[in-house]
Order: structure tokens, then sequence, then C-alpha cells
């Protein structure tokens, strides 16, 4: 019978790769254990495998005092295990130990010490069977799983694809990857607003890889930014070949996201390849996100450029760079700061996460009050930041260019002398008004301040 074991045993090392020797040290121990619970069971006993393919039992003795020495050793070593086991847990252990079920460390037994004498059981055949084939399975059921964890604690951060199975305690959602494994999509994980129903195929990002009793557990996300990653690489033919390269994702799950994007090639325009034909691309991933809109943002070395940039779709008229602070002060038309900020200021969030900058947005007339302000409260100190312009702003939003006159916050145009001693206000300066009614060097820019055309919305850096 031992024989048959013996071959099976190697074939389950030919299809399942795990190795004989493990199998057979398996093996000897369930039949030791086995042994132990037979009536009249020798007190130290070992079962080995013959040179005949059979497994014998051998009863083992040992002198009376080294057998005490080796008991007492592992007598405090187990004690020492529980008490340490009760300092971890801080449950209370029992410290009566079986003499019984200590392991002695026979490597301190000599070989010319041990008297073995054969006491193998009658019927250890069929035993030696009925224990192998439930070692085995066990073996090949412990072999699948090291082998699947394996597999997929090498794939964090990867996104599959799964079928729902069934929605779990706490609205958890279990999803089957194929080949027996089971992946859970925690609550925390999934997007607001989103349905999973049985059946469905979704895509999710591996995040964590847990070894269990029933093979691993994989945990995945909805609302990890490699997910849209991902998803541009399987739709972006440009992405997957390297020809552009995705910079930065900055995502509020099931809302909006915006990605930077860098061309590595002369001539390849990384916004355009990630939109694809007529938007086919962008539609696509759209689709996959249950709607969740996507911004495509040129990445650019240049951090003000860059901030402009994703502060799109507001246009933005003037950026200011703090560098030791890595603040980002953003000066928009009137008519698009509530567009920069976005509802609930999302846009200006992601804008933030995706370019690593603090933004401050302010409106034209908003930073020209603020400048002007900044510039009297200057005046008649040796600060150096009083740059001596008239405080006065324009009916386009503009502070006035001109130099202010002794003693005065204004420079010399009648309108604006006349806000002396009130609070600053837009000034409607008349389209005939001359460069001779005002005074100051900068008189002539002025009239063109007054009558030119508005500056254009392309970012100044």
């Amino acid at each position: 019978m031992s024989i048959e074991i013996i071959e099976n045993i190697r074939a389950i090392e030919r299809e399942k790769g795990i190795e004989q020797d493990q199998l057979i040290r398996a093996l000897e121990d369930a039949l030791l254990a086995a042994y132990k619970k037979t009536p009249g069971a020798a007190r130290h006993a070992m079962v080995e495998l013959d040179e005949e393919g059979e497994f014998k039992v051998f009863a083992v003795e040992i002198p009376a005092d080294l057998e005490e020495r080796l008991l007492d050793e592992a007598r405090e070593a187990k004690i020492d295990e529980l008490e340490r086991l009760e300092e971890e847990t801080g449950e209370k252990q029992h410290t009566l130990v079986d003499d019984n079920e200590l392991e002695l460390d026979w490597d301190q037994v000599p070989e010319q010490q041990i008297a073995r004498a054969d006491v193998t059981p009658t019927d250890f055949g069929r035993i030696a069977a009925m224990t192998a084939k439930q070692v085995i399975q066990q073996r090949i059921r412990e072999a699948e799983r090291a082998i699947r964890f394996a597999e997929y604690i090498d794939r964090v951060g990867d996104v599959v694809t799964g079928i729902v199975q069934q929605a779990g305690d706490r609205n958890n959602v279990l999803v089957d990857l194929g080949n027996n494994v089971e992946a859970l999509l925690p609550r925390s994980e999934q997007v607001d607003g989103e349905r999973y129903e049985q059946g469905s195929r979704i895509k999710a990002c591996i995040t964590e890889v847990r070894s269990g009793t029933k093979g691993p557990q994989v945990i995945l996300s909805r609302r990890d930014p490699e997910l849209i990653k991902t998803l541009f690489e399987l739709e972006v033919p440009e992405i997957a070949d390297g020809l552009v390269e995705i910079r930065g994702v900055a995502r509020e799950p099931g809302y909006r996201a915006k990605i930077a994007v860098e061309s590595h090639v002369q001539g390849v325009d990384p916004v355009g390849a990630c939109v694809g034909p007529r938007g086919s691309r962008v539609r696509m991933v759209v689709s996959e996100l249950r709607g969740e809109k996507i911004d495509i943002i040129p990445w650019n070395a240049e951090p003000a450029r860059f901030v402009a940039k994703a502060l799109s779709p507001a246009r933005v008229r003037e950026v200011y760079i703090d560098d030791e602070t890595r603040e980002a002060t953003v000066v928009v038309p009137d008519d698009q700061l509530a567009l920069a900020i976005g509802k609930e200021g999302l846009n200006a969030r992601l804008a933030a996460r995706l370019t690593g900058w603090k933004v401050d947005i302010q409106s034209d007339s908003e930073f020209a009050q603020a400048e002007a302000q900044a510039a009297f409260a200057g005046a008649g100190s040796d600060d150096d930041d009083y740059s001596g312009r008239c405080s006065a702003i324009l009916t386009n939003g503009k502070r006035c260019p001109n130099t202010t006159i002794t003693g005065s916050k204004y420079c010399g145009v009648p309108q604006h002398q006349a806000l002396v001693g009130t609070e600053i206000a837009a000034v409607a300066v008349e389209p005939e008004l001359t460069p001779e009614d005002i005074v100051g060097e900068e008189a002539v820019v002025a009239a063109i301040e007054a009558s030119g055309p508005e500056e254009t919305d392309e970012a100044v850096v």
C-alpha cells in the first residue's frame, strides 16, 4: 500500500509542483499523530519510510537522566511561550503542561544513546492509506493557495476585471476574478452613486492581498487613481507604447478627475492622443467610470503655466508663484471666478492636488483692490514694496498705472482726486480724456489703458 502512496506522491510532484520530501515529512508527522492515539502507544516514537517504501513506527528510548533534562527544557520553553502569548494577547493562558505533548530536542541526543524498536501496528497500512489521502488533499489545497497568493501579491496596483457575485455584509461586494479567486470591494473603496448589479462586469484596482485559510483575499478599489491610469493605457496606444506619459492624476471619485500628460516624441499631441478621434478614447474611459468627468491637462515644467492649465476650463489671466511656500496666486477675469473655483471648490481642489501647489484664486477686481491697498499701506514708510502708483481701480478691473501726486494716494486725474477720503471704488475714465489731463510720467500709458482693448486670456507667467 505504501508503494502506491509513494507513486501518487511522485505524480503530485510532477503535476502540482509540490516537492516529494515535503509530502513525505507531512505524512510521517500525520502518521505519528495517528499512532499516538492508538492504545498502548510508546511515549516517544517516530515514523520513517524504509528502503522498501513502507512506513514503519519505531519506539524510542533514551537514558532516564537525559530524558528528564530534555523534558525540563521543553517544559520551560513551553511555559515561556505561553507567558509571552499572554502578554501579547492579554488573555489568561493555562500554564499546566502535559509532558506527553512536549516535543524533545532530539538533536541533543547522541545517536549511540538512542534505542529503537519496531512497534508498527498490524493494521498500520490501512491507517497510512487513510491518513495519506487526507494529508495529500490538504497539502494540495495549501499549495494551490500559495500559488494563487504568490500570483496576486505581485499584482498590487494592477487593474483586474471581475464578475459581481453578490453584495455582502455592510454593502461589501464580492467579485469573482476566476480560478477560484474571490475579491472583496469594501464599501470604503466604492464610488458614491455607483451600483453593482449581480452578474455585471467591472474593472477595479488591486490595493491589497491577504493570505487567508480559503486562499488569497484580494482587496479591490474603484476609487484608486491608478484605475484611471490603467484605463487610459488600455484605450490610448501612445501611452501603452511610451510615447505619451501620464505625469499625474487628481481625482474626486464619481465627480471629476484631472490628469496631466506629457509627450516624449515631437509631433505627438498628448492631449489629442488621450481624447482620440471625436473624443472616442476619453469617452470609453468616462463610460467605464460611470460618467465621471475627466479634464486632460498638458504637463508643463514651468509651475505658473502648469497651474494655469490645471484650472481648465477656466481662463486664467495671471499667475504669481512663491517658490518658498509653494503657493500660487491666480488672477482670473471676474466672470471666470466661479468657474475657476468650481462647485464647492472642486476645480481648485483638484488643480492643487494635480500640481502640488497651494492655489489662491482671485478675480481681477479683488486682486487690483488688494494691490492698491497694499501699495497705499506702504506710503510714507521705508517699505521697498510701495510702488507709488495710483490706488484707483478702472472700470476694466485694472489698477490705474499713474504715479500718485505728493501727499495723496491718487494721481492727478480729477475723477481720481474726487475719491480722496472715500473707499476704493471703480472709476469710469471718460473716452474723451486726453493725456494732457493726466499728470505723471505714465500719462500716455494711462490713456491707452482707458481706451485700449482688453487683454488676452493667456496666462502671464
